[in-house]
């Protein structure tokens, strides 16, 4: 019998995280609410400015046949607890932008992943978008969760491209994992890690800050320069 040269880590301290609440979670350029009807006229206002529905290209929904049906699925989604959706309020319009959501959501083993993300025009590449994405992990850590994921498409370079930009960790491609749309979608594994979190944390607050924009709003580190700084990471 091979000897055991490596235990896994024990987890005497750790107990398991609620489930995510309808909280809502605030910064600086967005909130992030729970997901309601009232919500629905405004995104779907926004949502039809990719009138080529590039935005739903690798979601399984949309684009949607109008405000009613657009309407109805806000109605389900906004009932339901896993996924948990949020509507994002860019605060400088203080309207809604974008839909995001918890899902998969695992507490007795501390797992958490993020998606369903359907970001309109008005808030594809801006900072409000990573705004939200930095409220919803720091929350997730927050509450005891030790593992916070993010899926795609494996064909989905933008997508695969803001998890690395956020300090996801490239995991592997499962093949065949799933049929979409009625197309076999290999899916594309990352995750950030509550050791990792503290690193990401400063990375985020320091990329947000508005010091690190210039008057006409564009960046001056990058957020893997703000992440990398070797300055104070507790």
């Amino acid at each position: 019998m091979n000897d055991v040269t490596h235990e896994a880590p024990r987890l005497d301290d750790w107990l398991p995280p609620p489930a995510p609440a309808r909280v809502t979670l605030e910064g600086r350029l967005c909130r992030l609410e729970p997901l309601a009807v009232r919500h629905a006229t405004a995104l779907h206002e926004v949502n039809s400015l990719d009138v080529e529905g590039r935005m739903w290209e690798y979601m399984a929904y949309g684009p949607f046949d109008g405000l009613a049906a657009y309407r109805a699925w806000v109605e389900q989604k906004a009932a339901s607890i896993d996924p948990l959706f949020f509507a994002i309020i860019d605060r400088a319009r203080d309207a809604p932008v974008g839909v995001a959501s918890y899902l998969r959501i695992d507490p007795p083993n501390g797992v958490i992943e993020v998606g369903h993300l359907a970001y309109s025009p008005r808030l594809q590449r801006s900072p409000a978008a990573t705004e939200a994405m930095y409220l919803m992990m720091r929350h997730a850590f927050e509450v005891g969760y030790r593992r916070y994921e993010w899926k795609c498409n494996a064909r989905n370079a933008p997508s695969r491209s803001a998890a690395e930009r956020l300090g996801f960790t490239f995991e592997g491609v499962f093949r065949q994992h799933m049929v979409v749309k009625g197309r076999s979608r290999d899916t594309a594994w990352y995750s950030v890690i509550d050791g990792e979190w503290p690193r990401a944390r400063v990375g985020f607050e320091r990329w947000l800050d508005a010091g690190n924009f210039d008057a006409a709003g564009r960046q001056r580190r990058t957020l893997a320069e703000c992440r990398s700084d070797p300055g104070d990471q507790s």
